[in-house]
C-alpha cells in the first residue's frame, strides 16, 4: 500500500470526521483548530479543505472561515439521479477491465462487507465502502467517471450515516455492496450493473423515507 502524503492523511481524517458527523453540518472550523486537533501542519490541512470544498463537504468563505456544508434532501435526490448512471457504468467497466490483483481485492472486499453486515459494524462498513469506491474507480479506468463519482461518494456516505439508524438496514446495505464487489471479482458485467441498480434502488428508497417532501 502506498504511503499517504500529509495532505492525503489530512483529507482522509477530515473526510471521515465529516462523514461520521464528528464535524457537524453547519459548524464552523478553522485551519488552526483542525491542525491542532489532528497534529498535522496548516498547509496540508488547507490543501485537504480545498479538496473537501470541491466535493461540497465544506464551504470556504473569504474572511469568514470554513463551514461544514449542510445536508439537503432535494440535493441528495438530484445527486442520486447522476450517481445511478455513473455507478452502473463504473461497475460494468470495472468488471471488464480490472486486473487479477484487483479482482482478488474485490473478492476480499465482498467478504469484508459480509462480515460488516453480520456484525452490524457501521464504522467498518464506512471504511470498507470508501476503499470499495476508490477501487471501483481505479479498476474502471475512466477518468471522467472517476471525476464525477469523486464529487459524490463522500456526500452519499455522510447522508447515509446521518440517517441509517432510523431509516436504513445496515446488513442489507452491506450485502448489496458485497453483491457488486463479487460480480466485479467474477468479471460479470451484467451482474455488476444489475447489482449496482439494486443498490441504488435501495439507497433512493432509503433517502425518500428520511423525510416527506412534495415533488
Amino acid at each position: 500500500m502506498a504511503v499517504q502524503t500529509l495532505t492525503e492523511q489530512a483529507y482522509t481524517l477530515l473526510e471521515e470526521m465529516i462523514v461520521r458527523l464528528e464535524l457537524a453540518p453547519g459548524s464552523a472550523v478553522s485551519e488552526a483548530m483542525l491542525s491542532a486537533r489532528l497534529g498535522i501542519g496548516r498547509t496540508p490541512i488547507r490543501e485537504a479543505l480545498q479538496r473537501l470544498a470541491r466535493e461540497r463537504l465544506v464551504q470556504i468563505l473569504p474572511r469568514r472561515g470554513v463551514i461544514v456544508s449542510d445536508i439537503n434532501i432535494k440535493a441528495q435526490l438530484r445527486l442520486l439521479e447522476v450517481r445511478r448512471e455513473i455507478e452502473r457504468l463504473t461497475a460494468r467497466a470495472a468488471a471488464r477491465r480490472c486486473t487479477p490483483d484487483e479482482r482478488q481485492r474485490f473478492a476480499d472486499i465482498a467478504k469484508a462487507f459480509t462480515r460488516a453486515a453480520r456484525e452490524h459494524d457501521d464504522v467498518t462498513f464506512l471504511r470498507i465502502d470508501r476503499e470499495f469506491n476508490e477501487l471501483c474507480l481505479q479498476a474502471a479506468r475512466n477518468e471522467f467517471a472517476a471525476t464525477a463519482m469523486g464529487l459524490m461518494n463522500s456526500l452519499s456516505r455522510r447522508f447515509w450515516y446521518l440517517h441509517f439508524r432510523q431509516a436504513a438496514d445496515l446488513p442489507v446495505t452491506a450485502r448489496l455492496h458485497a453483491n457488486i464487489a463479487r460480480a466485479i471479482a467474477q468479471g460479470d458485467e451484467a451482474a455488476a450493473a444489475d447489482a449496482a441498480d439494486a443498490l441504488l434502488d435501495n439507497i433512493e428508497a432509503f433517502t425518500r423515507s428520511t423525510v416527506s417532501i412534495d415533488f
